[in-house]
């Protein structure tokens, strides 16, 4: 069968690989959809410090359970939509002691440390299958990068008395304004790209700035009636959006970063004791936030065709990894179609 592998940066082959056999631990999903996330982009272009290349990517998932080993629990059976839980845990570091297993510091996800999902089958333990009652196989490959913005939310202890910041309005920052307009909070939507902010403004977002044609402090200041946003979640992962944090989040704020910076990145710390801010980092999702994206599209208010740009085969997919590449701002999320 074909899978998809990126073996260098800005270099993507087409190979035969052999069907997988299903342990009696294990499932056999047949892939309907796989998306494309920023991470793979990165891998693509040689910027993701966690990978090892050669890599099949792949870890947002739409799937259908082709068959089912011996000692597999029975509410998993041939024939269900489902999404996966890409990430791995060891059991013993701190964060899993911790019962954080999101944060394991020998976690591997799929398709970044070890090969994913973009294939026709994929034999996985039947833990990191998620049944997804009553949403369809495409829907299911929103769920991971949706529950990622989810998890920082929580991370950030948003409640309805906050006004929440998100800085980036790809399919992640878009998860977290989702999740924040849930728990009751005001949320502004920040972004260069104004179609982004009118899909962020429709998922709840209450205000919306163009960081790249609009005075962004007098804007948050104009909205927060002169303090800052009480929480700032970053879901770029830049130099300037690092700092922007730090130095628009109100005073006793936290900020919550999920984005991987590529370059280091120089702060005035004064301002982390000034404004005495809890900084946190927000990484993967838990199985609770799988649950809580499950629960949103269930309800069927999600503009989810917004969300998708294009749908290609695997043929198609390098020129589109290209295509993303060429012009990112313009794109949500390319669903490889199986």
């Amino acid at each position: 069968m074909k899978a998809l592998q990126i073996v260098a940066p800005l270099q993507v082959e087409l190979k035969e690989i052999e069907k997988p056999v299903c342990k009696a631990d294990e499932v056999l999903l047949r892939i309907r959809y796989v998306g494309f996330c920023g991470s793979d982009l990165n891998t693509y272009l040689g910027r993701n410090p966690m990978v090892r290349m050669p890599v099949i990517p792949g870890h947002e998932v739409g799937a259908v359970i082709e068959t089912v080993g011996t000692e597999v629990p029975d509410f998993l059976k041939p024939g269900m939509n489902v999404t996966v839980n890409p990430y791995t845990n060891c059991g013993k570091c701190a964060a899993c002691r911790n019962g954080r297993v999101n944060a394991c510091e020998y976690n591997e996800t799929f398709g970044v440390q070890r090969n994913g999902t973009m294939t026709d089958l994929v034999a996985l333990p039947w833990t990191k299958v998620i049944p997804a009652d009553g949403l369809s196989a495409r829907n299911c490959a929103l769920v991971e990068p949706m529950s990622v913005g989810f998890h920082a939310v929580s991370r950030a202890q948003v409640t309805d008395i906050d006004t929440v910041m998100v800085i980036g309005c790809g399919m992640i920052g878009l998860g977290a304004v989702i999740r924040a307009s849930l728990r009751g909070a005001r949320v502004i939507a920040v972004d260069l790209d104004d179609e982004k902010l009118e899909v962020a403004r429709s998922l709840g977002a209450t205000f919306t700035v163009n960081s790249k044609t609009e005075d962004i402090h007098a804007k948050l200041q104009e909205y927060t009636e002169g303090t800052g946003p009480d929480v700032v979640i970053e879901a770029v992962g830049s130099t300037p959006t690092y700092v922007m944090a730090i130095q628009e989040v109100a005073f006793t704020g936290r900020v919550v970063y999920i984005g991987y910076a590529r370059n280091e990145v120089a702060f005035q710390t004064k301002l982390f004791v000034q404004k005495e801010l809890d900084i946190r980092g927000s990484r993967n999702a838990m199985p609770n936030d799988f649950r809580a994206v499950i629960r949103y599209l269930q309800q069927a208010v999600c503009p989810i065709d917004k969300l998708i740009s294009k749908e290609v085969t695997i043929e198609q997919a390098g020129k589109a990894l290209q295509e993303w590449a060429d012009n990112p701002s313009k794109v949500f999320r390319i669903l490889v179609k199986f």
